[in-house]
């Protein structure tokens, strides 16, 4: 594995949970009213406009793609919290217990990633953020279509196994616009 790669992910994993937290402190844990499905549904809205600004090259919102890919790593944690938390109805989720959820869930994505990483050669690297999106895309599709099915599979990896997947192709992409940023501008 490159010996970066970790200290990256690290990093913009670290980028992820900060506006995680800011945003709790703001809005508390208001999103735990949501179903997993309809998280599903807002990595999809978040996904398709990565798509929508990368295929049409027009941001008429004025906001850049990075949040969103921000939002695509922390939705898929609050849906593998719900996912935990599916009998239990407290909506407010105390500070210390939601990170202790958000730092095992991270971790686990990290955990993924290096096996990945191992197998595949960081293959991620070579790859187009287009690309990143698309199986983002493909990944809530399957989703979806798994949420339809009850939660059931014949054959395949379940929901939580997706939600991961989603983590680390964000993650990814994360880093990939802040190598592009670190060669276009070698002196910050």
């Amino acid at each position: 594995m490159n010996t970066h790669t970790s200290r990256e992910y690290r990093k913009v994993l670290g980028e992820c949970k900060d506006i995680f937290f800011k945003k709790m402190r703001d809005y508390g844990t208001a999103w735990r009213i949501l179903r997993t499905s309809s998280l599903t549904d807002q990595i999809y809205i978040k996904a398709n406009r990565i798509r929508t600004v990368q295929e049409t090259r027009q941001n008429l919102v004025g906001e850049g793609i990075q949040p969103e890919f921000i939002g695509i790593v922390n939705y898929c944690i609050m849906a593998l919290m719900q996912l935990e938390l599916i009998d239990n109805d407290e909506l407010d989720l105390d500070y210390d217990f939601a990170e202790s959820l958000y730092d095992k869930y991270s971790g686990e994505a990290y955990n993924l990633m290096i096996r990945k990483n191992h197998d595949y050669g960081e293959a991620w690297r070579d790859m187009r953020l287009s690309s990143l999106t698309d199986l983002i895309l493909m990944k809530i599709l399957r989703i979806k279509q798994i949420e339809d099915n009850s939660g059931k599979t014949l054959v395949s990896e379940g929901i939580d196994a997706n939600y991961y997947d989603m983590i680390n192709y964000a993650l990814f992409a994360l880093i990939l616009f802040d190598e592009a940023e670190a060669s276009e501008n070698p002196q910050s």
